[in-house]
């Protein structure tokens, strides 16, 4: 175990005053690890007169003189249920895989439990213990010190005066740092089983289980009845069975989604936050020091809470039946995470080529590439590592993929765990250079909205099918609205080298707003480029509709929608037409080509796109803040498209490896131009 560390209360008066009138008898199994912090809390209590500590029982009895000789040293549990030391309160501070069959002990035997977290390390063993509970009428508290602080009511409460708006989300992050000696401590460190036993010991369920632990409690997830269903994608970079860098997500019974992305392995230790995301602001706990930071409309405001000991609860709760903060019911939700991790079979190594090791022996730790850009794009697009297409991640299975002459260019992603305000829809990604350069990015973490190469639009009829939040003329801004849509995919037809889709474009509701017939093509070019040629034909489906953008609605050089193409991060850019040198140049110009030269992760690749020589759409482009680029369909004004008068695109890509020269480009438009005259 490695709960949060202890922080230092002093006793309240109010249970020093109770304990004087029948001085509770505490007994404390496992006095080392985590067990020291609960000796120096307790002989605080002790010193105030609250409690007496009477019985103590470890394998390795305690340093001579480290407790009082009145309290008497047992080798185990058994031993000190078994001796008539009739402790008031038992506290286990033991393995994981030893908790159920000692809480249950000690239950029975009359006393009432503290708990380290986990529970138990399994779903099974967890029951146990509740029955036992229920059984004799003793209380359990799980210690999750967190759901002590007084800031989860402070933050309650701002969510319930809709501070924050329309709860779209919440997250907990976690970048630390464990070393070699960390797993080596015990046996059952980073262990899934020991000896046949479940253990479950991991970055989830032991470092930052208090993240998880306080996720859930915010977002109003206590039992196990609160928690609809829970995935896990766990990986470890440390020589351990268990997980090390791990993604959870879940979805509680009221609707809401919580995503947790935790890691051991990060360059430096930082402070765990758990973040509630909001149409109207956002609220960033940091649960190790109870700092609480609440954006809204009118600022950000941080404040500092205290927090209430859960011992101490537990004796209040003894006395007059106070609450308990983080009983073993409440344990329920956290316990339903816990058995996924169990249960969803062993852990992935991440591959050494995307590890790198800092220091030397036990205090040598890992780092995984990258993992802090990975962390924060998982929590804010609610998507696994697998999902992400992490480079060490099993990866997400694509839902066909295409090859030019035989060699795989692209992969055709069907949306399905899109979160619904990103406008779930079908694009490709990753595609690749005939080398194997990436040139498409998805779920980027400052547009995570942002898929790949595809089709997307933010007002259709009012419904914005582009993603995150929507520009308003009344508003001269964006704001975020329920009004995302979806497309779904009707009907496909996949050979390796094209793709023929018939998608349905749905409203919030269901509705079908339009019919769109989508076709993709792939064609080898030479030994260094291929083409890509997409058309595709946006039908009403029974009213008119009007396709609009930001540009259509007010905003000045905002026209974009249609077709996107999202790079991956890249360096040495030049984007140009003819005419036009850089973004600004070339932003908003009607061009009949336009390049993208860079050096990307994998190496430099050169994009030409060619659009419908029939249309004049203006080039949306952005280099500078992010990179990315499109053909404007409502560059300033909406189209309006009926059942009867459709709106047709088409638009080539030739990717290429390399720089291409001017004569090279030249070269290239010239062929795509002939293929066009034969067609």
């Amino acid at each position: 175990m490695t709960p949060e560390p202890a922080r230092s209360t002093s006793p309240s008066s109010t249970l020093t005053d109770q304990a004087a009138a029948g001085v509770p008898r505490i007994a404390l199994i496992g006095v080392h690890g985590f067990g020291a912090q609960h000796l120096l809390r307790l002989r605080d209590l002790e010193a105030a007169g609250a409690l007496t500590l009477t019985a103590v029982a470890d394998p390795r009895p305690p340093k001579p003189g480290e407790l009082n000789p009145s309290v008497q040293v047992f080798a185990t549990a058994g031993e000190l249920l078994s001796a008539g030391t009739a402790p008031d309160v038992v506290i286990i501070a033991t393995p994981i895989h030893t908790h159920a069959d000692l809480a249950v002990a000690a239950l029975e035997a009359g006393a009432d439990v503290y708990l380290e977290k986990p529970a138990a390390a399994s779903m099974e063993q967890y029951r146990q213990i509740l029955a036992a509970s229920e059984r004799t009428g003793r209380a359990v508290q799980v210690g999750f010190q967190s759901l002590g602080s007084t800031a989860l009511d402070t933050l309650a409460a701002a969510i319930n005066r809709g501070d924050l708006g329309t709860v779209r989300g919440l997250s907990a992050t976690g970048l630390w740092v464990r070393d070699k000696d960390y797993f080596a401590r015990s046996r059952w460190a980073g262990k899934r089983t020991l000896d046949g036993v479940d253990v479950v010991d991991g970055v989830i369920t032991n470092p930052l289980a208090h993240a998880v632990a306080t996720a859930l409690r915010i977002g109003g997830a206590r039992e196990t009845a609160d928690v609809d269903s829970v995935e896990v994608d766990a990986y470890h970079a440390h020589d351990i069975e268990g997980d090390d860098t791990s993604v959870v997500r879940l979805h509680t019974a009221a609707g809401a989604t919580i995503l947790c992305a935790l890691t051991v392995c990060a360059p430096g230790q930082k402070q765990p936050l758990v973040t509630v995301h909001g149409t109207e602001g956002e609220a960033v706990f940091s649960y190790t020091t109870d700092e609480l930071e609440l954006t809204t409309a009118a600022g950000t405001a941080s404040t500092s809470h205290d927090r209430t000991d859960l011992l101490e609860n537990l004796l209040a709760h003894r006395q007059d039946s106070t609450p308990l903060l983080s009983s073993l019911a409440d344990s329920g939700a956290f316990m339903t995470v816990l058995e996924a991790v169990r249960s969803a079979g062993p852990v992935h190594p991440i591959g050494a080529e995307y590890v790198t090791w800092v220091g030397s022996g036990g205090a040598a730790h890992p780092v995984v590439h990258g993992i802090e850009d990975l962390l924060l794009r998982a929590v804010r697009s609610q998507a696994t590592f697998s999902e992400l297409l992490a480079p060490w991640a099993c990866p997400a299975a694509p839902a066909a993929e295409f090859t030019a002459d035989g060699t795989a260019v692209a992969q055709l992603r069907s949306g399905a765990g899109i979160r619904p305000d990103a406008s779930p829809r079908s694009y490709l990604h990753p595609v690749r250079t005939l080398s194997g350069v990436s040139v498409t990015d998805h779920l980027p973490s400052d547009h995570v909205w942002h898929l790949g190469a595809g089709v997307a639009l933010q007002d259709v009829n009012g419904v914005n099918f582009w993603g995150g939040r929507t520009y308003r003329r009344e508003e001269a801004g964006y704001v975020w609205r329920e009004d995302h849509g979806h497309i779904r995919e009707a009907a496909a037809t996949a050979t390796p080298d094209a793709l023929e889709q018939r998608l349905q474009w749905c409203a919030p509701d269901g509705t079908v707003l339009l019919d769109e017939q989508r076709n993709w093509h792939f064609t080898a070019l030479d030994e260094k480029s291929w083409l890509l040629d997409l058309n595709f034909t946006l039908t009403a489906a029974d009213v008119p509709v009007l396709l609009g953008s930001p540009g259509s609605n007010g905003r000045e050089g905002g026209g974009y929608g249609g077709f996107f193409w999202r790079l991956p991060a890249c360096t040495d850019v030049r984007v140009r037409t003819a005419e036009n040198d850089g973004e600004e140049a070339v932003h908003g110009t009607v061009a009949p080509w336009l390049t993208w030269t860079a050096e990307f992760a994998e190496g430099p690749a050169t994009l030409v796109f060619v659009p419908d020589p029939r249309e004049s759409d203006p080039w949306f482009v952005r280099s500078s803040g992010y990179p990315g680029l499109g053909l404007s369909l409502a560059w300033d004004a909406p189209v309006r498209t009926t059942p009867s008068t459709p709106v047709s695109r088409l638009v080539s890509v030739v990717v290429a490896d390399g720089r291409l020269d001017d004569d090279g480009v030249a070269q290239l438009i010239a062929g795509i131009q002939a293929k066009r005259a034969i067609r």
